[in-house]
Formats: structure tokens, C-alpha cells, sequence
């Protein structure tokens, strides 16, 4: 593996840098979707393969199913990733088998028709179970006001301090509402509603500055998009 994107906006840029011969998109990502990243790759001309990792109903999968384009159905099993593994090998082998444009937007566009059935996402996180000292606190969502990576645990922030979770940011980050939380930074996870503004520091990085709040958190370049007209 060449790099490991947080986001949609990431694997954009990770994909211009490193140029890779495979992406893995999935679907569902903060930012920018699987399907926009492809929507995008396509657009750039002579995009990778790309396999889609997808939770999708069996509507979906029929599309994956009919195209020169691999998926990978959540969960996926070890055999599931050695077949797709295989198949990509072989495509890599034959340089005449790379997948054409034209399949890919088609794709894309049978995809973007699904009805809302066949895309409905697992229901958001509404509880947090969480560390704090020796008591274990049972946290509604709506009480959080960021998340941030800890060493091995993720703190959670709340108005009376903080706790821990063992869950990293990346899965997390799959299970909270993208509209509500968004990600800022790889190690850094923010509730829109606690958002009061943004600033520049003096080495020009963009903070986020949270209401009531005297922290301010520094935004990765690769999530200054979210931020634009702010």
C-alpha cells in the first residue's frame, strides 16, 4: 500500500501525488464520495483501477457485477480480497485491459440513479461509551464537541472535560452523521454546531475556533475545502 486516505478530498490528492495503478474508493467518505473521487479520476483522463468497497444492496452490486470495475462488499472476507487481488494482478499483467473511460462514467452514472433504498447508509452514532477516570460515562452524540486522537485511545470532548474511547478515528469517523461531524484534520474530528469561526495563525495554517471554547484546532490542507466562504 502506497498511502491511506482519511477522506475523499485526501484520496484525491494522495492519488495526484503518488499516481498510483489501483485505487480502493469507498463509497461512503466524508468530503467527497467514493464516486466523486472515481467521477473525478475519470475526468483527469487514463484513471487506475479501481475497486469499489461498497455496502450497497444487491442493485448495486448488479452494476459492479456488469462492469469492467471490481467492488468489494462490505464486510469483506479474505477470500473476497484475494479474488479481487488476483483479478487485478491479471489486468495489470495486460496493459490492452485497462478499464476505458466510457465504462467508468457509465458506471458512475447507473450508480448516481440508484434509488435512495439501495444507497441508505447505516443510522449515525447516537451514543458514546466512554472512559473517564474510573467511571465509564454513556455520552449523547449531541453533547460532543470534538474528537481527537490520543496514542492508542480517541478523547472525546464534551463541556465537562474529556474521555476516552479505544475506537481510532477512522472507524469512528464511519459511523458519525458527515453532516454533523466533520473531519479536519487526520487525527481530528469537529461537531459543526461547536464551530464558531476560522483564522489563520502566524504560519498561515487554518484554525478552527470553537464557541465558549478557548482551543483552537489546526485544519490539514487537505480539509480547507470544507471551510471556503467562511
Amino acid at each position: 500500500m502506497v498511502a491511506r486516505a482519511a477522506n475523499g478530498l485526501e484520496a484525491l490528492a494522495m492519488t495526484d501525488e503518488h499516481a498510483p495503478d489501483v485505487v480502493f474508493l469507498d463509497i461512503r467518505m466524508p468530503g467527497l464520495t467514493g464516486l466523486d473521487v472515481a467521477a473525478r479520476l475519470v475526468a483527469g483522463g487514463k484513471p487506475p483501477h479501481i475497486v469499489f468497497v461498497t455496502a450497497f444492496d444487491q442493485y448495486a452490486v448488479e452494476a459492479f457485477e456488469h462492469s469492467a470495475v471490481d467492488y468489494l462488499l462490505k464486510p469483506a472476507s479474505l477470500e473476497r480480497l484475494e479474488k479481487t487481488v488476483a483479478k487485478l494482478k491479471a489486468r495489470l499483467a495486460t496493459p490492452s485491459a485497462a478499464v476505458p473511460a466510457a465504462a467508468l462514467q457509465a458506471l458512475l452514472a447507473h450508480l448516481s440513479a440508484a434509488p435512495a433504498a439501495a444507497v441508505a447508509a447505516p443510522a449515525p452514532l447516537q451514543w458514546i461509551r466512554a472512559s473517564h477516570g474510573e467511571e465509564t460515562r454513556l455520552i449523547p452524540i449531541e453533547d460532543v464537541i470534538y474528537f481527537q486522537s490520543n496514542d492508542k485511545y480517541t478523547s472525546v470532548f464534551v463541556a465537562d472535560g474529556e474521555s476516552l474511547i479505544r475506537t481510532p478515528i477512522s472507524k469512528l469517523r464511519e459511523q458519525l452523521d458527515e453532516q454533523q461531524f466533520w473531519q479536519i484534520h487526520r487525527s481530528v474530528i469537529v461537531a459543526a454546531r461547536h464551530v464558531a469561526g476560522t483564522r489563520q495563525d502566524f504560519r498561515g495554517r487554518l484554525m478552527v475556533q470553537l464557541k465558549g471554547r478557548p482551543e483552537q484546532l489546526v485544519v490539514s490542507r487537505n480539509y480547507v475545502d470544507l471551510f471556503r466562504g467562511m
